[in-house]
């Protein structure tokens, strides 16, 4: 596969949930915490929060910006990431987080 392909895959982003079981994330940059009952990732589209229970990473292969997971599904949230609060936002965690 050329770099110009790559980049282009790689920058689509998609989700597909079958049965609130099985979840399919494409255009993920960063995986940057997993449990059981959460996965956060940074996408081509910002922050992505997932949450639910009995939650497994299947696949991960963040090269093609791709992560699969299993278990109930009971939220997909966005929230902005620090580099867009640095830009002046107030993102989730800012938010939570904030002195």
């Amino acid at each position: 596969m050329s770099t110009e392909t790559a980049k282009i895959n790689y920058a689509a982003h998609q989700i597909i949930l079958n049965d609130r079981e099985r979840l399919e994330i494409r255009g993920v940059t960063e995986v940057v915490s997993f449990d059981e009952q959460s996965v956060v990732l940074n996408t081509v589209c910002g922050g992505l929060s997932v949450e639910g229970s009995g939650l497994h990473v299947n696949d991960l292969s963040v090269e093609q910006g791709i992560v699969a997971l299993e278990g109930r599904v009971d939220a997909i949230g966005y929230y902005e990431t620090d580099a867009d609060d640095r830009k002046g936002g107030s993102g989730f965690f800012g938010r939570i987080f904030r002195s």
